[in-house]
């Protein structure tokens, strides 16, 4: 009987062993199961992560319309075209670093006059404003952009009396919306703000929103950029006058060319920084002489033949003027450019193979 006692008991302590043994492995396992828990809830936190990621870089972003740069914010200004001067003796000329895009055009004499194109940022300062050709209205009137000159052509001023374009023009307010520096001789020293410019918008009652998006395309890299002949340094010449003739040299470390005229950098004389655009244009259009005292009617609506400067390389292609736009064409489709500033030169027909020399 004992010894039947003593294997009950004998038993019963193995199986109070076992259960306590249990009970701590289940113990262990619950606290184990913690941590997977919250390995989960890491996990889904981390996968949201790149949700966020691709959202601030991708459709959070806006591609500014003139330059294709992306930015965080919307920009929903109108574009600004200024007329500027671009005699030697209105240089170095403020505001031109800050243009989306800079048109380069034939006036009178051989001389070139520049139509700055704001639209990502409006400066401080810009100027020296100079007179209204038509061919300068109806390049504003195709980018829906408002207007600013001082002075006229007859013809602009037909145009512009008939408001063609909204605008605001020097002739009507100098000394008020527009200002003349005491370090330049007039038609050299006339200027007007950004400030002013939105005043100008403001009591023409012109719209102060964009309305038209250009035809654009631009490249997602650098690299597809660079395909073409090699071109780093490049001379565009309007005439044998060394004061217009454009020299670009590119620099690889920016993908922008800076630009030089008779052995000077340009750089704009508001903020002391050199101009360096993205891409540079040449387009073939036609030009006519329409009166005595040399000016000219230029066509910018029938499109040509164009060679577009790139990342370091030239590229042959056309242009057309698409809703209003002049926009390089490749292929039948706009060709790409590099995201950033872009320089344009409207030279006479059959005037690149004269005009335009590059090498590596």
């Amino acid at each position: 009987m004992k010894g039947n006692m003593r294997g009950w008991l004998l038993g019963m302590a193995i199986l109070l062993l076992l259960l306590s043994a249990c009970s701590k492995d289940e113990k262990v396992g619950a606290e184990e199961k913690e941590p997977d828990a919250t390995e989960s809830e890491e996990v889904e936190e981390t996968a949201e992560e790149p949700e966020e990621e691709e959202d601030s870089k991708g459709s959070l972003h806006f591609q500014a319309p003139f330059t294709g740069v992306l930015t965080k914010d919307e920009n929903w200004a109108r574009p600004v075209l200024a007329t500027i001067n671009n005699h030697p003796a209105a240089r170095p000329q403020s505001g031109i670093s800050q243009a989306d895009i800079v048109y380069e055009f034939l006036a009178e004499g051989n001389m070139t006059r520049l139509l700055a194109l704001f639209q990502s940022e409006l400066p401080e300062t810009v100027g020296p404003i100079r007179s209204a050709r038509d061919y300068f209205v109806y390049l504003a009137k195709g980018l829906d952009a408002f207007y600013v000159a001082h002075g006229y052509s007859p013809d602009a001023q037909k145009l512009l009396a008939n408001r063609y374009v909204e605008h605001v023009n020097g002739m009507q307010y100098d000394g008020t919306l527009f200002k003349r520096s005491s370090d330049r001789k007039a038609p050299h020293n006339s200027y007007i703000s950004g400030d002013n410019i939105k005043a100008a918008m403001e009591k023409t009652k012109s719209s102060t929103e964009i309305d038209k998006i250009p035809e654009f395309s631009f490249h997602d890299s650098i690299e597809d950029a660079r395909v073409g002949d090699i071109a780093t340094m490049i001379d565009v010449r309007f005439s044998s006058d060394k004061n217009f003739i454009s020299t670009f040299s590119y620099d690889p470390e920016s993908a922008t060319y800076d630009r030089m005229v008779n052995g000077i950098k340009t750089i704009d004389k508001s903020n002391d920084m050199p101009v360096a655009v993205s891409n540079i244009l040449v387009l073939e259009a036609p030009h006519r002489t329409i009166d005595s005292v040399g000016r000219l009617a230029i066509d910018i609506e029938s499109g040509g033949k164009a060679i577009l400067f790139q990342a370091g390389i030239a590229k042959e292609v056309e242009w057309k003027n698409i809703d209003g736009f002049m926009v390089p064409v490749e292929n039948g489709a706009p060709a790409n450019l590099v995201p950033g500033k872009t320089w344009i030169h409207i030279i006479p027909t059959s005037g690149i193979s004269k005009s335009v020399t590059y090498t590596p």
